[in-house]
């Protein structure tokens, strides 16, 4: 369990759902761009930055080979991480192929499940939110394919060219894989991630939950100690969650 604790005018930062590269590189450009502005923005008060998860729409690393692109954003992610500032990777499902890559160019944590953080003295619980939760079953299914390791291999000794191609078009067109939702909200009783929730809070306590993954900027009391907050995503809301002494959701205008 990792403590941070912010030091003077210093803020930790969140952002999911960027998916970066659909449904084109081209069409997609203009949002890497914003998303550098943000990062470009926030590095000069951050004490700390969490991405949680589907950065990039599609993501699959060779032995030697990454997809092709994100210069910006990862040129970014390593300037920002050479300063000092600390960043961690939650993987969602989308690039949820992801191995050490990160860690090893970058110096950036990368997380594949959900972790608790201990900030300003409270208690986080941190994931994409894939999976969770008594839904989604469609998505629980084939992630137990996609993580199959025999399906990894095989798929790995796909050219590049032909693999990436592949995931990219299967990520955007097939709604099951891609675990694109009915992007509207279900009321709280419906939404499965708040469910999952309240299901922890009855043998812990927790400050906050904090997930991506429903594309929806959302904000929950649970009850009277306890908040869920989903971030959104910087496809249609260019939101992001900024915390200090409390959690606060913001849009980001520029």
């Amino acid at each position: 369990m990792i403590k941070i604790n912010t030091t003077k005018n210093k803020k930790v930062y969140f952002a999911s759902d960027q998916h970066l590269g659909a449904p084109t590189p081209e069409k997609s450009f203009p949002r890497e761009k914003k998303f550098v502005a943000w990062l470009n923005l926030i590095k000069e008060d951050a004490e700390a930055i969490f991405l949680v998860g589907d950065l990039f729409d599609f993501w699959f690393e060779y032995d030697t080979v990454v997809p092709k692109g994100f210069v910006r954003v990862l040129g970014k992610l390593a300037e920002i991480r050479d300063s000092g500032i600390p960043i961690y990777f939650f993987v969602g499902n989308h690039d949820l192929w992801m191995n050490d890559y990160f860690e090893k160019e970058l110096n950036i944590t990368v997380y594949h499940k959900p972790q608790i953080f201990i900030i300003n003295n409270k208690k986080v619980f941190i994931g994409h939110g894939d999976g969770l939760g008594p839904e989604d079953k469609g998505f629980k299914r084939m992630k137990k394919v996609f993580t199959f390791p025999l399906f990894k291999w095989m798929f790995k000794w796909l050219h590049p060219d032909l693999g990436v191609k592949l995931g990219q078009f299967m990520s955007v067109k097939n709604k099951m894989i891609s675990g694109d939702e009915d992007f509207k909200f279900l009321g709280e009783e419906k939404e499965w991630l708040v469910q999952y929730c309240k299901r922890k809070l009855e043998t812990n306590h927790y400050d906050y939950f904090v997930f991506g993954h429903r594309h929806l900027p959302l904000e929950i009391q649970l009850n009277e100690n306890s908040k869920y907050i989903n971030l959104g995503d910087w496809i249609n809301y260019f939101t992001y969650g900024e915390f200090s002494n409390e959690f606060k959701l913001l849009k980001y205008q520029k």
